[in-house]
């Protein structure tokens, strides 16, 4: 196990170093000038080349490639351009949102899908089968926008029990911060729900279909403790692998939802900062993506030895 968590921790950190390249790459070619949109189209030119000067960009592509990557070892992720204040303060402020988000919707979307998945796959060909999967199937072609509007409509503006939008913040309280993560948590886990229970059934039906729960069936188990002690742990390396991808998108991937709720999230600063020509925030809040996806592979890929004991020995 040691060599192998040492292996997948270098490749790990090889895969942090090509993405910083190509992340910092693929920012520098986008169109616009950061110390012209900061001055405004009507600067002079001498202004410009000043404010360049000072913000380094006059320095040669390879040099503040080093420099920016030397900051990221440091722990420094430089200033931005348009807040004047340190990347790794504002990402730190927009983490206390998006994290408990993202951490709340995959609560939700496990303790509703594991239920779901293995009851379809204990009745597979019923009428139950079919009409859950067909409603989950419905959860996986509707927009997260969509399905936020409608929560919106529903919840806040016509039962008024929710608000529609914005975070307080935690200084408020944790039940006023939680009471404006509902609907967001909802609008994302639903849909992800969605996807992994199908994951759960499928998986199911592949071990109940083994020659081992054959035997268990043949002992004189019920249905309940094979699909428990034997099937559903079995049946967990795919859901794992589901639930690591899952965590990253809703992490990284709540652009709309932030927007839609108005929530201040590592989302909405990304696009802020899109918008704004702000790209050393978008570097870091990128790179910051990139190294969870990275942690959370690894967990996912040590959880496996866990779940299956027969990949331990193999490891």
């Amino acid at each position: 196990m040691l060599s192998y968590f040492a292996k997948r921790t270098m490749i790990g950190i090889l895969t942090l170093l090509a993405a910083s390249i190509i992340v910092f790459a693929v920012l520098e070619v986008v169109p616009g000038d950061p110390a012209r949109l900061m001055l405004g189209m009507n600067a002079t030119d001498d202004a410009v080349r000043t404010l360049q000067e000072q913000m380094g960009l006059n320095q040669p592509l390879l040099l503040r490639y080093l420099s920016w990557l030397g900051g990221l070892l440091g722990g420094d992720l430089g200033r931005s351009y348009t807040y004047s204040v340190p990347v790794f303060d504002l990402i730190t402020e927009r983490v206390a949102v998006s994290l408990p988000l993202a951490l709340a919707s995959l609560a939700m979307s496990t303790l509703i899908a594991i239920p779901v998945g293995m009851f379809t796959a204990s009745n597979r060909g019923k009428l139950s089968d079919t009409a859950t999967m067909g409603i989950a199937q419905i959860g996986v072609a509707i927009p997260n926008f969509w399905f936020a509007l409608l929560l919106v409509y529903v919840f806040a503006v016509t039962l008024r029990l929710l608000p529609a939008g914005g975070f307080p913040g935690w200084n408020a309280g944790l039940g006023a911060g939680l009471k404006s993560l509902i609907l967001p948590s909802i609008a994302l886990a639903l849909p992800q729900a969605a996807i992994l229970a199908r994951i759960t059934r499928s998986a199911l039906l592949d071990v109940l279909g083994e020659d081992y729960i054959r035997t268990a069936r043949a002992k004189g188990l019920s249905n309940r403790q094979i699909l428990f002690r034997h099937a559903l742990r079995n049946a967990l390396i795919p859901v794992l692998t589901i639930l690591g991808l899952q965590f990253a998108f809703l992490l990284a991937g709540t652009i709309i939802i932030e927007n839609v709720f108005y929530l201040p999230g590592l989302g909405r600063l990304v696009f802020q900062a899109i918008t704004q020509r702000d790209l050393i925030v978008v570097e870091g809040v990128v790179m910051l993506l990139v190294a969870t996806v990275i942690i959370v592979n690894l967990l996912v890929d040590l959880s496996y030895a866990i779940v299956d004991p027969r990949l331990r020995s193999q490891q």
